[in-house]
């Protein structure tokens, strides 16, 4: 740690609203249960790497601490990690990861028009019959675990 980082303030969390944990548990088991189903049977990097970036598209820095720290834990390269917000633009993904997030992406930027047909098409020829659902379920669920988090104003614990 430099000077000026030990010397600068930090910010405090945010209050948290709510915890739905607490107050709605069953609604809460529900949302893990679909996790794991969307999860089941997809390449951990892949899944990983949706998840971060669904969760960088919508600002929720709980989900984004908590699954950066799990793609590391599956092998992610930090290299890798630190080009997600730039993946067009560097040569660190394979075509399936690339084509995982784009369509992550569009999932999450829904606009007028829904998902483009180049974008589906690129990941359905990348991604076989069993992992193309899972997917397109993965980046659904990771958008519902973010508009709880950003709701919520969940927020991720200063690591030291």
């Amino acid at each position: 740690m430099t000077t000026n980082e030990a010397a600068a303030p930090t910010v405090p969390a945010p209050v948290r609203r709510i915890n739905l944990m607490d107050r709605a548990p069953d609604f809460y088991e529900a949302m893990f249960a679909l996790d794991k189903a969307a999860a089941h049977g997809l390449d951990p990097v892949v899944r990983e790497l949706v998840r971060v970036r669904v969760s960088q598209l919508n600002g929720c820095a709980f989900c984004v601490d908590k699954h950066s720290h799990a793609a590391l834990a599956e092998g992610m390269t930090q290299q890798k990690l630190l080009g997600v917000t730039v993946w067009r633009e560097t040569p660190f993904f394979t075509a399936r990861e690339r084509a995982a997030l784009a369509l992550a992406e569009a999932v999450t930027e829904l606009g007028p028009h829904g998902v483009a047909d180049d974008v589906y098409d690129e990941a359905a020829k990348l991604f076989d019959e069993d992992e193309m659902p899972r997917l397109v379920a993965m980046c659904v669920t990771m958008n519902a675990w973010n508009r709880i988090g950003v709701t919520c104003r969940l927020s991720p614990a200063t690591r030291r």
